[in-house]
Formats: C-alpha cells, structure tokens, sequence
C-alpha cells in the first residue's frame, strides 16, 4: 500500500486495550476520574511504553445505536486531544456515560482534557 501525505502528516494510532484483562488491570490499579461525558481511568507504566487507549460503553447508556454513537465520540475526542498532545507510559480507559452522546463535542473534548489533568497525566 502507498502511503500518501494525508498519511505521513497523521500522527500513529495508539494501540488499544483489547482484552478484558487488560482492562481489569487499568481498573484494579490506576486512577479514576469522573467527568460528566465520561469516566477515565488511567494507569501509568514506564516512561518508554507507548500510550494504549482503550474505550468501553456499558448496555445501561442505551441499545447499541446508542453505544457506538458514544463510542465513537470518544474515540474522535482522544484522537484529537492525543494528535495535539502525545503521550506515552500510560494505559487508559475511557468509559462512555449517558450524557457521552448528547454532550457539545467541544465539551467532551474538554472533560477528557479535565480528566487528564485531574489525573496528573498532562
């Protein structure tokens, strides 16, 4: 495949939390904080371990229209937010709530900022 300048210019994909495990891990040992568009939890490791990001979004948001919607609005908010600030050493996990679907996507975009900064992440 050939790459093309839209791709050079893209900063690399974090890789993502993918079992539960992995998840219970961030859950069990990191930190937690909560913003009205979402919940964070973040766990640092060492300095030189890239950033894994994982997303979840619980059946009690709503049917899966629903989920995907807040999924994929947290996605784009940590893809935005992490093009501008890279960061590595730390797995986290961003949890959808209620209001991830309806909230100004500004908004959200400041709760992960919020979040992180109340988790001394950046």
């Amino acid at each position: 495949m050939i790459a093309t300048a839209a791709d050079l210019a893209r900063p690399p994909r974090p890789a993502r939390l993918k079992r539960r495990a992995e998840f219970l891990a961030v859950a069990a040992r990191g930190r937690k904080v909560q913003m009205p568009g979402l919940v964070l939890q973040a766990l640092a490791r060492e300095q030189a371990a890239p950033l894994r990001l994982g997303f979840t979004v619980t059946r009690k948001i709503g049917n899966a229209v629903a989920r995907n919607r807040a999924r994929r609005r947290l996605k784009e908010a940590a893809r935005l937010f992490f093009a501008e600030h890279p960061a590595a050493g730390v797995d986290l996990v961003l949890i959808g709530r209620r209001e991830t679907a309806r909230r100004e996507f500004s908004a959200l975009r400041d709760d992960l900022a919020r979040a992180l900064a109340k988790a001394r992440l950046s």
